[in-house]
Parts: structure tokens; sequence; C-alpha cells
């Protein structure tokens, strides 16, 4: 089916001389939501970047032709573009099922344009007639007349089911192929599904539950930075209902679902930043891991953008100590220095690659090295990473990871300690990492047991190295493990 050529305005009839011509209705949400989706698949961005420009664009072309864009409006846009990015390997599987062709020669933006469709009709409360035609009218105004009419037949035949229907027809049955049944219903790459389950051990249930852990919205955190304010007095600047303490960090406090960070005074004034329990639980553990002697000089060798150096900084200013925050991209060191202003002790952002240091062998007392990672631990957020991932971006990561580690290790003094975190559970950027160095013999150390060093915590494992899970802590999959240099 090709696209038809969008009439002028002005003619009364179309040239077949049948029904008057009908200008399509422009949906700002449902537009909002497409452009964003555009923007993730001819541009990687990420939708946690991109929307916000977006719904901050819908406000202000509302405002200058009179109207509002309204905080109904953006929590419908922002459910259809995380809903879809979320859920997008189902849809596709679904959809797939419904046209007469495979999916790679259908144009990305009419697959935009069916997924939004789709989670509509599986997966909000919005009636079926209701989003066909909001959908249908939105594919005449982004693809045209005839790619409409191709969108229009789709949809109707996805009607025909609601999701368990569908799951039931396009998933194999678990007893015959379990990765690719938990692939499709809960709508991961089925590598992903099998590094998640590595990781996680065990049988269906908590796989099952981790899956869908990353399909649901998490909750905005935020960190209370010693020195300059506390979870109390955050929430008794806020109404009643609109806070909640965190479920595990001394410094976490949770808003309520909708709640705006930048409506928080403490958050615009830098006494506070959006952070997930998980990550202000490494850089916890990390200050207060027993020392033996002088406390006095931290790095954090990946500092960017800065959420555990501005914590870190404001624990070890409480201390008399000095933290050094070390980032090797230029704009991301800015970003780090933004995030430490206001910090109420001395602290340094240098512009350093951790695998050449600029400073001196056991110049430091602790060093955490959050290094960078594949990312799967923060699919809840980043739902697009998902589908922008490979299964050999792993090997990828892994020398910058050992080299990160092992630099780590030569900048702490013997006795010190190196916090090694990664934001993902794959067991090749995790144990498998912190395994290899140690035997390299490059850096003598031991483990050191994290897990008291999260108290409160539970369902930690054995350890002595510590891994979160969505589905079992609410935070992000962060990895933490600590090694103490020993010689």
């Amino acid at each position: 089916m090709t696209e038809t050529t969008r009439r002028s305005p002005g003619r009364p009839k179309s040239a077949g001389g049948g029904k008057p011509y009908r200008r399509p209705q422009r949906d700002p949400v449902r537009i909002l939501a497409f452009e964003a989706l555009r923007a993730v698949d001819e541009r990687d961005a990420y939708a946690n970047l991109v929307l916000p420009a977006l719904l901050r664009g819908a406000e202000e072309q509302a405002a200058a032709k009179g109207g509002t864009f309204d905080r109904r409006d953006a929590a419908l846009a922002t459910e259809l573009v995380y809903g879809t990015l979320r859920h997008q390997g189902t849809y596709d599987a679904v959809i797939a099922a419904c046209v007469d062709r495979p999916l790679r020669e259908v144009d990305p933006p009419v697959l935009d344009v069916l997924a939004l469709g789709a989670h509509q009709l599986l997966a909000t409360r919005i009636p079926a007639h209701a989003a066909v035609s909001a959908t249908v009218e939105l594919a005449r105004v982004v693809l045209g007349d005839g790619r409409a009419r191709f969108v229009n037949a789709v949809l109707r035949r996805i009607c025909a089911h609601d999701l368990d229907g569908w799951l039931a027809q396009v998933a194999p049955p678990y007893d015959e192929d379990p990765e690719e049944h938990l692939s499709i219903v809960h709508s991961h790459p089925r590598w992903i599904v099998s590094a998640l389950w590595d990781a996680l051990g065990g049988g269906r249930a908590g796989i099952e539950e981790l899956l869908a852990a990353d399909n649901e919205r998490p909750e905005v955190t935020l960190a209370a930075r010693p020195g300059r304010t506390t979870p109390a007095q955050i929430q008794a600047s806020l109404p009643a209902g609109a806070v909640g303490p965190g479920r595990w960090s001394p410094y976490a406090v949770r808003l309520a679902e909708g709640g705006d960070p930048a409506a928080v005074e403490a958050v615009r004034e830098g006494r506070a930043g959006v952070q997930d329990e998980g990550s202000q639980l490494v850089a916890a553990a990390l200050a207060a891991a027993p020392l033996d002697g002088r406390d006095e000089r931290w790095l954090d060798g990946c500092a960017g953008p800065g959420g555990k150096a501005a914590l870190l900084a404001a624990l070890a200013a409480g201390r008399g100590a000095r933290l050094v925050a070390a980032e090797k991209q230029p704009h991301r060191a800015r970003l780090v220095g933004r995030a430490l202003h206001g910090n109420p002790g001395p602290y340094q952002v240098v512009v350093a690659d951790g695998t050449r240091p600029a400073w001196a062998p056991g110049s430091f007392d602790r060093v955490l090295v959050d290094v960078p990672c594949t990312g799967l631990g923060a699919l809840r957020r980043r739902p697009e990473a998902r589908w922008r991932r490979r299964a050999e971006d792993v090997g990828g990561f892994g020398p910058l990871q050992r080299g990160l580690l092992t630099e780590a290790l030569q900048a702490v003094r013997v006795g010190g300690v190196v916090g090694y975190a990664t934001c993902s559970p794959h067991l090749a950027e995790t144990r498998a990492v912190v395994d290899d160095v140690l035997r390299s013999g490059r850096a003598a150390a031991e483990r050191v047991d994290a897990r008291p060093l999260m108290p409160g915590v539970t369902s930690l494992g054995d350890g002595p190295d510590v891994q979160l899970w969505p589905h079992l802590h609410g935070t992000d999959a962060m990895y933490l493990a600590l090694l103490r240099r020993t010689a």
C-alpha cells in the first residue's frame, strides 16, 4: 500500500467525487508521543532526556495559542512513550501477526504509530474505538491518508483479542521454549532474559518477577545531601502525602507518584538531588567501610554526571576529608561541578582518564569506580536501552572495566578500600571483572563483605559482593564489590 497525496484543504470533495475531504485533527499529546519515539529511533536519543523538552515545547505552543497543555496531557504523553518503549517487543510480535509482510519491510514511522495504537488497545483503559480513531488521526497527520488506511486495518485486527489472548497466540509455551516465552511476554530481548536469569539464578518465579519489575514505572527518589539538608527537612517542606521516607538509604526521600523534583526547593537549591536508592547505598557503603589509619582523601574515578560524587563529597566533608571527582569527558565533568556546587567541605573536580591516572599510586584512602557498562540494571528508567544494546556490547566494555578497577587499586593506599560498582547485573560485568583483576596479581587485594555496610537491607545473598534488584529492593540493579588493598 502506498501513501496517497495530501489534498488541499480548499477542495470540497475528493478527486473521485466521494465524501468531502476532512482535514485530520491534530492531537498534541499523540503527536508529541510520536515525535519522542522517532527521536529515540532515529537519533538514538533517550526518552528521559528528549521527553521533558518536548513537554515544555508543547506547553509553550499551547500557551501561545491561548490554550493549555496540562498535567493530564503530560501524564498521558509520558505513559504513551514509556509504555510503548517498555512493551515494544510484545507489540512487535502482535503487529507481526497482523500484517502480511515481515516487520523489517514496514517503515519505522508506521511501526511507531502502530505500536502507539497497540499500547492504547492492549494496556490502557482507553476504549478501543477511541484508541483506533485517535491513532488513525495521528497517522493521517504524520504519515498521510494512504498509510493511515493501512494503520486502521492493522489496528482493527489487533482489536480481535485482548493482551492475554494475543500472548497465547504469539508466545511459545513456556515448557517448549522458556526464554522465548519470557522474551515475548515480558518484552525483553532473548539474550537479556538469558543474562538476567543467569545472574539471578533460581526458577521461573524470580525471573518473571524481575522482568515484570523492569516494566514498571520507577519511583522518583531524592538524596538529601548531608550537611546541607535532611530527609526530615525535605518532608517537612512539602504537603503531607507528597513525599515519604526511603526504604533503605538514610538519605532517601521518595516522591509520590507524579511528583515533580523541580517543585522541591532543596532540589532547586542543590541541597538534594534525584538519585536512585541503589546508587545511594553504593556510595554510603564505600563511605562506611572500615579503615585503619588515615581517612583524608577520597576519589570518585568515574564521577559523571555527579550523583554519587555529590553524596560522597558531603559525607567526606563531614569527616574532614576531601573528594577528588574525576571524569574523562569535559561536558560530564561540568555536570559533576554543578552537582557538587555548594558542598560544605573541600572538593576538586578534574578532567582525567581513570585508566591513565594523573595521581600518584597510593594517593587515596577510599576510591569508587562506577564503571561504564551496558546499563541492564536501569531498564526501568531507560527502557529503550534493551532494544539498543546487543550481546556483543558486553564484551566491548570488559577491557575498560578491568582497566579502571586495576588503576583504582593502584590509586588506593595499602589498607584503603576500593568500591567497584556497575548498574548492570550481568555476570560478565560484575563478578567476572573482579575475579579477573584479583587473579591478575597487579594489585594485591582482598574482598570486603559489603552486606553489613547496608544495614537493614534484606535479600542481599551470600556475599561478600552485593547485587541489588528491582523486584526485591525497588532499586536499579546495582552491583558493588568492596576490595581492600593488602600490599
